[in-house]
């Protein structure tokens, strides 16, 4: 199986997630009331994806490797999201922490990111 088969709806669904958590930042003068139904219904957005492709790619990774992918494709998301959305800085900080996190899941024995590579 492709790696994007799984990858690419999982980025999607990040994208809707990133925006439903924090979307409303930008938009702090709408009730909370209101900021939690958007809210919602986007989520929804990101549950028409993110369930398919844990669907799809169990079996080629275990639960464990699913949440990790997740993870990483959740902090590539939030990066691009909170540069361009809401107008924040990169700091250096920031990037090492990336990093490390990136790092860890790199280095682990059962690392999705080298099954991934040999798939």
């Amino acid at each position: 199986m492709p790696n994007y088969v799984h990858r690419d709806p999982l980025v999607v669904s990040n994208a809707f997630m990133t925006f439903a958590w924090y979307g409303h930042l930008k938009h702090r003068s709408m009730p909370i009331v209101s900021v939690i139904v958007v809210s919602w219904l986007i989520a929804f957005g990101e549950y028409c994806f993110q369930v398919p492709a844990n669907r799809i790619g169990y079996g080629h990774f275990t639960g464990y490797q699913l949440k990790v992918i997740q993870e990483c494709i959740t902090l590539v998301v939030f990066a691009v999201f909170a540069y361009f959305y809401l107008g924040e800085p990169v700091r250096w900080n920031y990037v090492a922490s990336f990093l490390c996190i990136l790092g860890a899941v790199g280095g682990s024995p059962d690392s999705p990111l080298k099954v991934a590579a040999l798939a």
